[in-house]
């Protein structure tokens, strides 16, 4: 027999599911359900068989100690990270634990491997730990399935008095129960393009990223927007992308390197660790940096100081975002709340990797 359709709640018009709910979607009474919830007390297979399936159908949170607290919550903040290798996820998440011990939570942290449908599962689950607030960090494939599963989950956490937080990536849409923390992503790539242009540079290879990811969607419209300002008329060739692991710089860089001398003068990297190995295989190719190319990166990490030559960048304020994603969540209902969309600023810092373009 084939599986009925799950309900997404709609029909609950965006609030969490009550055992009353699930007693008239069984066609039994709310003690017979509390009965099969708790199992202590014998219940017909039929009967049973009905009530789970009316606490599936409606995503019912089974949860005996949220239930027990009901409306307490368990001062806890939840961040999911993409993985937790990436320095740029690492230092965010200190900003949300820095806050949220200054608030007096515990902060839990979980990953999600990059999966859009483990974020999703992992934010039902936490949904069920009664949590403060759910911390998402960092960009994400925007599909309308992605936007769908956000929407749904923001109002039931909201309903269940806890807060999506989307931090580094968009709003999943209008109208909705999330706190919203941007970093001028584009503004800062366009700045970042808009120097190497001030330069003199006007064939600038940009390398990295997932075209459907929005990090890299900003950047591309940052550097796009830049050289459409400076009259220069796009060219395909000088985009390469395709990966966000900095092995995809250096191969797709020792590829295009091998067929002969530099057609660019600068690249643009989808972040420092990308533009790092863009070093190496350009010095492995005899390409002097910044003689005979410049190259700029993105997100200011540590390693930016320590590469040769030192790597000209855009700064993300890390720290600050996670812990604006926390102050904005837990402080959303008082007097005077401060704004849940909120955009931090982005800035270059200038090393040694960019030279000014001489006329060869």
């Amino acid at each position: 027999m084939p599986r009925r359709p799950h309900n997404d709640g709609d029909s609950l018009h965006g609030r969490a599911a009550t055992i009353r709910d699930v007693a008239s979607r069984a066609g039994v009474s709310v003690a017979t359900v509390s009965r099969v919830l708790t199992g202590n007390y014998p219940v017909a297979a039929a009967t049973r068989a009905k009530v789970l399936r009316a606490v599936r159908d409606l995503d019912y949170v089974v949860n005996a100690h949220a239930r027990a607290l009901a409306g307490t919550r368990s001062k806890t903040i939840a961040v999911l990270l993409s993985n937790l290798t990436s320095p740029f996820y690492n230092r965010v998440a200190s900003g949300v634990e820095q806050q949220a011990m200054a608030e007096d939570r515990l902060c839990m942290v979980s990953t999600t491997g990059g999966d859009p449908e483990r974020e999703v599962k992992l934010v039902e689950t936490l949904r069920e730990q009664n949590v403060d607030a759910v911390v998402l960090v960092g960009g994400v494939v925007d599909t309308p399935e992605y936007r769908e599963h956000m929407a749904r989950l923001a109002r039931l956490l909201d309903s269940a008095g806890s807060r999506l937080v989307v931090c580094g990536r968009p709003s999943p849409g209008e109208n909705l129960p999330v706190t919203v923390v941007e970093y001028d992503n584009a503004g800062g790539a366009f700045a970042a393009a808009g120097h190497l242009l001030s330069q003199g540079h006007r064939r600038i290879l940009f390398i990295g990223g997932d075209p459907a990811n929005t990090t890299t969607r900003d950047r591309l419209d940052g550097y796009r927007r830049a050289t459409a300002a400076y009259g220069i008329e796009e060219d395909p060739g000088l985009i390469i992308v395709g990966g966000q692991l900095p092995p995809f710089a250096y191969a797709a860089l020792k590829e295009r390197l091998a067929a002969g001398p530099p057609d660019f003068t600068a690249v643009f990297a989808w972040d420092d660790h990308m533009a790092a190995r863009a070093l190496v295989a350009l010095r492995e190719a005899k390409v002097s940096v910044p003689a005979d190319v410049s190259v700029i990166g993105y997100n200011d990490e540590r390693e930016a100081q320590d590469v040769y030559p030192a790597l000209t960048t855009v700064s993300i304020p890390h720290t600050e975002l996670g812990r604006e994603a926390v102050r904005l969540a837990l402080h959303r209902n008082e007097p005077a709340a401060p704004s849940q969309h909120v955009m931090l600023g982005t800035h270059i810092v200038l090393r040694d990797s960019v030279r000014p373009l001489i006329n060869r």
